[in-house]
């Protein structure tokens, strides 16, 4: 870590001709990732990137400067030279550091050093093999294996220091249907805010067969028709839709700005009164989870629906103070080359207290989404798009067969008003969101739910 001389010379520096605060982020990250493809390896990769981003804020504008050279006389150039950007007085500082403890919701057992390269191998040739021996209809698999090893300082002018240890561990799964000239994909990626146990607690010899069944089931289904109908989507994964429809929506990046389809709509009954939506950086080794933001601010339980009503957004420090919030620890970014956002961590849909059985049953004609794969959403609008990975067509109450080629297009905050049902199941599954500071890992989530009506498109 950086020695506080530094920090404190680099902090001064970055005030010395304009700006109100400063802000510097450290981090130290090692990365290891294996590739393999049929069982043999293809790619293994280790490294380490470091290095420092300088933010300076004064008033609702703001410079940010990074760099990975980490000479001091360098570092207090780059911060003269952001900060001469703003033009303000200068600034004489004397520092205190506040050193704050931080909370462990994460606790690692097995650090990514202390596993062997080999191990990590023979996980990934396991699932290889489960996968092209489930069925000879699989003809293709790919297995990758990423951990991430990060370490971080947060400092700034206000006299806060935090230091954090974060630790997140992810496999990836892929297996290839093929049927006459029809080729379907199923795909599999866990991962946690864990080390190397992640991998020993993993049933990898499950997770294949269940990617396999993906692809193959696909393959052998019938396409969607389209038009509105009921839809109902299962849970974890099932989640990034109110992440990307709605939860981009309520961050303070858009909602500052008046460019969300949820700004000015606090206090109001924007969803069915069966939702009930959070995001809770906080979930013990969850893959979103972090101790802190990456302004150094604890995370927390952020209740932003209740029961349909809008009740929070997430704020940063900068959005925060365009819009008179206090930020709710909802600042991230995917290193030290970006400036940090609002952005989500774990985001789900809270359970309910209906069964799958009980939807599926009470539904004459609809679409059940098992999984879903990638869309496209417009925050100003909440205008999405969405394709169904795995899907299955019910019919007066039963599941009929499954189909393949739906896509769910609709509007989030209609979505939202149209569920009628939501399940006592709850799941998360992870995955990475890309945005103004980059890719980062959250969790998405929510049980089994039920939209009375949504336009399907198919063939």
């Amino acid at each position: 870590m950086l020695k506080k001389s530094l920090v404190e010379n680099v902090l001064a520096a970055a005030l010395e001709q304009g700006g109100e605060f400063a802000e510097i982020f450290f981090e130290n990250r090692k990365v290891n990732a294996i590739g393999m493809i049929s069982g043999k390896v293809e790619s293994l990769t280790r490294g380490t990137d470091y290095g420092i981003g300088i933010r300076i804020i004064q008033g609702l504008n703001t410079v940010y400067a990074y760099t990975n050279d980490l000479r001091e006389e360098n570092l207090i150039q780059i911060a003269r030279h952001a900060s001469a950007a703003l033009n303000g007085g200068k600034k004489n500082l004397v520092f205190n550091f506040n050193k704050k403890e931080r909370a462990d919701y994460s606790p690692i057992l097995i650090y990514p050093h202390e596993a062997s390269i080999k191990e990590r191998i023979d996980s990934l040739r396991m699932g290889s093999e489960e996968m092209k021996n489930y069925d000879e209809i699989i003809t293709q698999t790919s297995a990758n294996y990423a951990d991430v090893d990060q370490q971080v300082l947060i400092a700034n002018s206000e006299n806060l220091w935090v230091q954090d240890h974060r630790v997140r561990s992810r496999i990836f799964l892929n297996a290839v249907a093929t049927h006459g000239s029809e080729m379907q994909t199923g795909y599999s990626a866990p991962g946690l805010s864990k080390g190397f146990e992640f991998l020993r607690e993993l049933d990898i010899k499950a997770l294949a067969k269940e990617t396999a069944r993906t692809a193959k089931t696909l393959a052998l289904a019938d396409y969607m028709p389209s038009g509105k109908m009921t839809v109902i989507m299962d849970n974890a994964f099932g989640g990034v839709l109110f992440h990307e429809a709605c939860g981009h929506g309520l961050e303070a990046s858009f909602v500052s700005k008046d460019s969300s389809v949820y700004a000015g709509k606090m206090g109001q009954q924007i969803a069915s009164p069966l939702i009930t939506a959070i995001d809770d950086g906080t979930i013990p080794n969850a893959w979103g989870t972090c101790n802190v933001d990456d302004e150094g601010t604890p995370t927390q339980r952020n209740v932003l629906i209740e029961n349909g009503v809008l009740k929070s957004y997430l704020v940063d420090r900068l959005n925060g103070k365009r819009m008179g919030m206090k930020t709710t620890g909802s600042s991230r970014r995917e290193s030290y080359k970006y400036a940090p956002t609002s952005r989500m961590n774990n985001t789900y849909i809270d359970k309910g207290e209906s069964t799958l059985e009980e939807m599926i049953a009470g539904t004459e004609y609809g679409l059940y989404a098992k999984k879903l794969g990638g869309g496209s959403v417009d925050v100003v609008t909440g205008e999405f798009n969405f394709a169904v990975m795995e899907g299955y067509l019910v019919q007066n109450g039963k599941i009929i067969r499954p189909v393949r080629g739906a896509s769910l297009i609709g509007k989030g905050m209609e979505v939202l008003q149209n569920i009628d049902m939501v399940g006592n199941n709850l799941e998360l599954a992870a995955g990475m969101c890309g945005a103004e500071s980059g890719s980062i890992p959250v969790f998405v989530g929510q049980p089994p739910v039920r939209i009375q009506s949504l336009t399907v498109g198919g063939r």
